[in-house]
């Protein structure tokens, strides 16, 4: 390590970083661990540590943060650098492609184009240019290039705004409740009546519309979603918190007893939100 001095340095940056990753993967000195891995395998390590950044971000967690993103930045160089020895393509070039792609999709910034833009307008361009690279790539069809590996809620609506550029939407937020009271009178009948892939299928139906009334709202399910669940969990501790007063359990309790507990907690945070915005 005394002849490392790249390695060494806190302050070598990218190139330190790309070393260490060469290094990790070497294989007659580096790591048996990342020496077997490939894109497959590495690919679900990906998906979590672009979560991990997402969770940093949504608990204002920011001294986290960093070590999050450059957890994330690793899985890049570790694609990287599995390319780069199957001779398909370099960290740098990577770079260079993502910076090629910002330019072009920026003329009003990077071009003569007026940056005198609404948002919408913006966003309006925005689609025009990704649907001309699209073109390039020979995807010609109106869902091509939406990423079958993106979560599937996100995948929903991604689906549903592309075919909404070509008119294949409803009009109005209140089609879209009433196409959810539909799909649930579905799946009820289904749970009645169908089997266990047909009560899955009518399932995955309502998701996909409840999706899209949340495109309708403005809403970003994903992360709507996201705040549900956290909100769960905050009340669900909060009923634990209550029954060990009591000296009990959940388990040891009964759903009267929890529900009651759930209606005491979910009061106590509107009463602790009204105290602050009357302060």
């Amino acid at each position: 390590m005394a002849e490392d001095p790249l390695i060494l340095n806190p302050k070598g940056g990218m190139p330190r970083l790309l070393e260490i990753m060469r290094r990790l993967r070497n294989p007659e000195t580096g790591c048996p661990w990342d020496i077997e891995q490939d894109f497959a395998t590495i690919a679900p390590y990906t998906i979590e540590e672009a979560y991990e950044v997402a969770d940093a971000i949504e608990r204002e967690a920011w001294d986290e943060l960093k070590g999050e993103l450059g957890d994330l930045l690793f899985q890049s160089v570790f694609h990287a650098q599995m390319a780069s020895e199957r001779g398909l393509f370099t960290f740098d070039e990577v770079a260079d492609t993502m910076s090629d792609k910002m330019v072009a999709r920026h003329p009003h910034v990077f071009g003569d184009e007026d940056r005198e833009k609404s948002a919408e307008q913006q966003t309006r361009d925005w689609e025009t240019v990704k649907a001309a690279e699209r073109a390039g790539k020979a995807q010609h069809g109106t869902l091509d290039g939406v990423a079958i590996g993106l979560p599937a809620l996100l995948r929903a609506v991604k689906l549903q705004k592309r075919a909404a550029r070509v008119g294949f939407d409803w009009p109005h937020a209140g089609n879209v409740i009433d196409k959810i009271a539909e799909e649930a009178a579905e799946l009820v009948e289904a749970r009645d009546e169908l089997s266990h892939e047909e009560i899955e299928e009518e399932m995955g139906d309502l998701l996909f519309v409840m999706a899209n009334l949340a495109r309708h709202l403005g809403v970003e399910p994903e992360g709507a979603l996201r705040a549900a669940n956290a909100k769960f969990t905050r009340r669900f501790e909060g009923i634990e918190a209550r029954l060990a007063e009591m000296g009990k359990r959940p388990e040891n309790s009964t759903l009267e007893e929890m529900d009651a507990l759930w209606d005491a907690v979910k009061a106590a945070e509107k009463r602790a939100k009204a105290a602050v915005t009357n302060s």
